[in-house]
């Protein structure tokens, strides 16, 4: 089915040219679409977008997707005028109803939850999503942020970055979120905190789902199937990694060659996409779930 997006996304054309089936708003939009919101927090908004949006094209129903950013901060690496053009403050929707909502990572993991400038209004849209809101998929540092807001589950400070394309196993193969993952599957981190396993398994409200022997928890959901939360990024392009990694040695930022990457561990080989079927799988199972 059809994906639709803001009027002159630059997703639109890059997703075109792998023949995706997305559309414009101007192309109207079908009465039954599934509505879903993103609150963008990464710095790297247009990359984001493009990955999020290719992986919502795995739904069944025709999707529309409206970008949401926060107004107690404003992205210093995203224009103003694109900001202006394809994104809307939470007072543009908190009247409406979505069947979905993504939280994506931000890079704050550096800060308690309290010092991020944008906590608050991050917390008032969770408690709005719990009314107003079917789903809700959150994204590494956003799941942290969900298990702390919903649950009070803690995230801790790792010595280095956790940081590469790590191997999954399932928790809970019977769950229908794992429908289709066989008996495990690969997934990139990029995170400076951590949430343990023990934490998740305590929970009596939550489901583990996938853990690595290496990465540790990866991913859970509440046992009413209604939040997701994803610590790693399945959605991740091939040379998402790759950019992350030479910008910070660009930086000067101590960082370590991301783990079981690039082939050989040789930053001059281009790295393979390991993950990507198993990704539309994950995004598959979470945006076609009913509830």
């Amino acid at each position: 089915m059809a994906v639709f997006v803001p009027n002159g996304l630059p997703a639109v054309a890059k997703l075109k040219d792998e023949n995706a089936d997305i559309r414009e708003y101007s192309d109207g939009i079908p009465e039954n679409s599934e509505k879903i919101l993103i609150l963008n927090l990464m710095p790297t908004k247009q990359a984001t977008e493009t990955q999020l949006i290719r992986m919502l094209l795995t739904a069944k129903n025709n999707i529309a997707v409206f970008l949401m950013n926060t107004v107690s901060y404003t992205s210093r690496n995203t224009a103003g005028e694109y900001l202006e053009r394809f994104y809307r403050s939470f007072d543009t929707y908190k009247n409406e109803c979505f069947d979905g909502l993504i939280v994506t990572g931000a890079p704050v993991e550096h800060l308690e939850f309290t010092q991020v400038l944008y906590w608050n209004e991050l917390c008032h849209i969770f408690s709005w999503a719990e009314s107003h809101v079917k789903k809700l998929y959150t994204i590494c540092w956003g799941a942290q942020a969900a298990l702390q807001y919903y649950f009070g589950i803690n995230k801790h400070p790792l010595p280095e970055k956790m940081f590469g394309v790590f191997y999954h196993n399932i928790i809970q193969p019977e769950n229908p979120f794992c429908a289709g993952l066989r008996n495990g599957f690969f997934a990139p981190h990029s995170r400076h905190s951590d949430v343990y396993t023990e934490d998740i398994e305590k929970c009596p409200s939550l489901d583990l789902l996938a853990v690595s022997p290496e990465a540790g928890f990866l991913w859970a959901a509440t046992k009413d199937k209604k939040i997701t939360f994803m610590t790693g990024h399945p959605e991740y392009d091939a040379e998402t990694l790759s950019l992350e990694y030479f910008r910070d040695l660009e930086k000067g930022d101590k960082i370590n060659c991301p783990r079981h990457y690039f082939p050989d561990d040789n930053p001059a080989c281009p790295p393979p996409l390991t993950w990507r079927e198993s990704a539309k799988i994950i995004y598959s199972n979470w945006v076609n779930l009913e509830l």
